[in-house]
């Protein structure tokens, strides 16, 4: 398989990732597939689940498509056993799905900042824990990811739910990784900055975006393999001794450059 090394350093692994669809989340599932995991492919709109499934078969992978709406308990458990069920006991969750809106805080109503908070902070304890309760119950030990951002440590306008919502994902990051470590689960978050995909591309090559990327210092915003590095550190056997971090890559955009 393309992009593997010898032995594929998650043979015999299964994966579960959420938000699996498009953008960030359909990337880690190539990656995760590529690696030699068996993946476990989530989200609401099982058609572009089904054809991402046919791209990983076709460079020799495995993924089996389940419909899970992270908003819904029962979709949730519902949507881990049939993961369980197709591919085996789960060993490494991304728990990437996600929305984001934007709107200054004084126009927000409550529908929308429940909204957010319900998918981006809910909807990732509510997998996480499906998740965790199954591995510890196994005795397998795991690896949960959950996909932060760097709007997590440091704010920007009009995205104050998002913000929020990826601020407490980052501390329950930790709180996971305090209490599951006994189970031999390790807990992270990745804390993208802004990373070009079909879902922004357009927004980042405009004048708003022209104008953030003056604040980065290596002068580019991120493409999705950039993020393969930290990803691939902390679900493998190389970083078994990290739990709990938040691990930033951004280009330097957090670091407040002027």
């Amino acid at each position: 398989m393309s992009g593997t090394t010898s032995p594929a350093p998650l043979s015999g692994k299964v994966a579960l990732v959420t938000g699996a669809s498009s953008g960030l989340g359909r990337h880690f599932a190539r990656v995760l597939a590529a690696a030699g995991a068996h993946v476990a492919i989530a989200a609401r709109r099982t058609d572009a689940l089904d054809a991402l499934a046919r791209d990983i078969a076709a460079i020799g992978g495995r993924a089996h498509a389940v419909a899970m709406d992270v908003r819904d308990a029962r979709s949730v458990e519902d949507g881990v056993a049939a993961a369980e069920s197709a591919l085996g006991p789960i060993d490494i969750l991304v728990n990437n799905a996600g929305i984001a809106t934007t709107r200054a805080f004084l126009d927000q109503d409550e529908a929308e900042w429940r909204s957010v908070l319900d998918t981006n902070l809910h909807g990732a304890w509510r997998v996480a824990r499906a998740c965790s309760t199954r591995m510890a119950a196994a005795g397998r030990g795991g690896t949960i990811v959950n996909t932060g951002s760097i709007l997590g440590l440091r704010v920007a306008r009009h995205v104050s739910a998002y913000a929020a919502a990826k601020a407490a994902l980052h501390s329950l990051t930790a709180s996971m990784a305090m209490e599951l470590a006994r189970h031999g689960i390790r807990v992270n978050a990745l804390a993208p900055g802004y990373v070009a995909t079909e879902l922004n591309r357009d927004f980042l090559s405009g004048p708003a975006g022209r104008a953030m990327l003056k604040r980065v210092p290596l002068g580019r915003f991120g493409e999705p393999a950039d993020l393969d590095g930290a990803l691939m550190l902390i679900v493998t056997d190389a970083g078994r001794y990290i739990t709990g971090s938040v691990i930033v890559v951004d280009g330097g955009h957090s670091l407040g450059f002027l």
